[in-house]
């Protein structure tokens, strides 16, 4: 009986150090593989950022053949601050905006894209906000008269398949072109995302058709559009004052 007990003893003990081991083996593989794939990884990123500014001006591209493209269409980075004014020791392209929205508006950095494409100037906006569940983003162009709108593209880290997630899909991106940023008096209100019967043909209303099912999701576009926006009207004016004194 004693040498019975202690055989079992011994084998709990073997069993428990094996899986010690185990554990350690493929925390350390795990860990491993995740460093090693982290440049390519935050490589896909830097390459999937400048796709969707590439198509925010109708330049469609893959993820190999972006950077090119993007030095080709893309002639600025600017980072500017809340006065519209270019803070030229900031990269631009590296700007994290979920941290910057957790600043005070005072403290936050403004990232800008122009572009030139056929000779027409395009301002492209970078976007952050909240959708249903999680954040959503994307970016806005806006064509050299600072009022309509070009292109858009989204995207989401957890809206619901089917409802909040369509902001995704082409045809939700596509009802923002020609839009209107500027009401008829003057003032910024970006575009919202209404239910009913919007006129898909009025692109001075400052307004596109909601997707079914997800109100949450399309107030937090509307609300998302019209923040980020503002926060660049310092800027925007300054343009509009150089195109009145060059005419």
């Amino acid at each position: 009986m004693e040498e019975k007990s202690v055989n079992k003893t011994n084998s709990n003990g073997y069993t428990f150090m094996f899986a010690i081991i185990m554990v350690v083996v493929v925390a350390a593989v795990l860990a491993f593989t995740a460093t090693s794939l982290q440049p390519t990884q935050k490589e896909n990123v830097r390459q999937e950022k400048m796709q969707n500014i590439l198509a925010t001006v109708g330049i469609e591209t893959d993820r190999p053949g972006a950077e090119k493209l993007y030095n080709q269409y893309i002639i600025e980075e600017l980072a500017l601050d809340e006065n519209g004014q270019v803070d030229e020791s900031v990269d631009a392209f590296k700007v994290d905006l979920a941290k910057e929205l957790k600043k005070d508006v005072n403290e936050q950095v403004f990232p800008l894209y122009i572009a030139e494409v056929e000779g027409k100037k395009f301002y492209i906006v970078p976007l952050r906000g909240n959708g249903l569940w999680n954040a959503i983003f994307g970016y806005i162009s806006i064509k050299d008269d600072i009022n309509t709108i070009k292109g858009a593209t989204f995207d989401h880290l957890g809206e619901t398949p089917g409802l909040g997630a369509e902001i995704t899909k082409q045809w939700f991106k596509e009802a923002f072109e020609e839009e209107k940023i500027f009401d008829g008096s003057g003032n910024l209100v970006g575009v919202s995302v209404v239910k009913g019967n919007i006129d898909a043909s009025d692109k001075d209303d400052n307004k596109v058709d909601a997707i079914s099912g997800a109100t949450i999701t399309g107030d937090g576009v509307s609300d998302m559009i019209s923040e980020r926006l503002k926060r660049y009207l310092p800027y925007f004016e300054k343009q509009k004052d150089i195109k009145v004194a060059i005419k």
